[in-house]
């Protein structure tokens, strides 16, 4: 299949929330490194707030919009309003799609990039968040205008976010708490940048699974 139902929402939700819930001590580890230490804790504390909310029957748009909006009330700091901006994009832009393909997922994750962006000013190689979800969101589109499969198009999104993840390691923060560090940055991963490659990562996982069922 090259779309599956939207209806299957809340299973990638769900996968969504244990991926964090499962990696928050690591998140609050990499955090640690450069900033306050309470990525991860912030994180969990947001995605499952979201999870007691999940009604187990709502579409894909839904599930993204409570999340999103559970995040963006419901967490401290600057990660709260992107990644809710991020996941409230993505649900607008699916919003009312009985099944999804991977032209309306690249809309989606094209969205969720622009609204992210327009949060702060962030650009690739400030070591942030958008280190990992604009070369994502490109791997993707560049995959869909190729005419590839969406599962194709996932691996892409999947394997351009770890890249993209991994780069901050060698990079020297230029926003956020990690920037007053200057070059003792360099050398960590970035917690955010860490952070939305494990939703990307997710994301792609529990789609292709739902596409090949």
């Amino acid at each position: 299949m090259d779309s599956f139902p939207s209806t299957q929402g809340s299973v990638v939700i769900r996968n969504l929330v244990k991926t964090i819930q499962d990696n928050a001590t690591y998140l609050s580890e990499l955090d640690g490194a450069t900033g306050d230490g309470d990525h991860g804790i912030n994180m969990s504390k947001g995605f499952g707030l979201a999870l007691e909310r999940l009604d187990p029957q709502i579409d894909l748009a839904t599930g993204l919009d409570l999340l999103g909006s559970t995040l963006l009330t419901e967490i401290g700091g600057a990660m709260g309003p992107l990644y809710g901006t991020l996941f409230i994009k993505m649900a607008t832009t699916c919003q009312g799609k009985a099944t999804i393909d991977a032209a309306i997922f690249g809309a989606m994750l094209h969205a969720g990039l622009l609204g992210v962006q327009d949060l702060g000013d962030a650009q690739v190689g400030d070591k942030t968040l958008i280190d990992t979800l604009a070369p994502a969101e490109a791997a993707c589109a560049a995959a869909i205008a190729e005419g590839v499969s969406f599962t194709a198009a996932l691996r892409r999104m999947a394997q351009a976010a770890e890249a993209g993840k991994e780069s901050t390691r060698s990079l020297v923060a230029k926003i956020g708490r990690a920037s007053r560090l200057g070059e003792r940055s360099r050398g960590h991963l970035d917690a955010g940048a860490t952070s939305c490659f494990l939703i990307l990562d997710s994301l792609a996982t529990s789609m292709i699974t739902l596409l090949n069922d």
